[in-house]
């Protein structure tokens, strides 16, 4: 349990002092703006934060700064997949601070060709049901 509220506590750090790239990437992602997809901030998947999480896509996006690994990265990846069948689209702080349009369709172009993963809407609306 400890390792679990050790990762809840360092998520809740990462939302508080986010990076520039993350707060506008979040500006488009949060409220279901971005196509109607509902994504979620530092979200944890397993022993790993994601930055971005659209739960109905299996899509992760992470935005990889100057210190990344891309093998480990790479390889981090492919486990999820392995493990959840979710797809991470990585993109570079560069990418979001220059080219916010071609994120935008990027994101929704992946999006869009990944499966839903609940085949059918919810039956409740948000906050109603057990």
């Amino acid at each position: 349990m400890t390792g679990r509220r050790t990762m809840l506590a360092r998520a809740a750090s990462m939302r508080r002092e986010p990076t520039e790239a993350e707060k506008r990437l979040w500006r488009y992602l949060s409220g279901a703006r971005l196509g109607g997809l509902k994504f979620r901030r530092q979200a944890i998947i397993g022993n790993r934060i994601a930055d971005f999480f659209c739960p109905a896509k299996g899509l992760i996006v992470e935005i990889d700064g100057d210190t990344h690994d891309r093998e480990r990265d790479e390889a981090l990846d492919r486990r999820l997949v392995e493990q959840y069948g979710y797809r991470t689209l990585r993109l570079t702080n560069a990418d979001v601070l220059d080219n916010m349009d071609g994120v935008l369709h990027h994101i929704e172009d992946v999006a869009r060709h990944l499966p839903d993963r609940w085949p059918h809407p919810n039956p409740f609306p948000e906050g109603e049901g057990l």
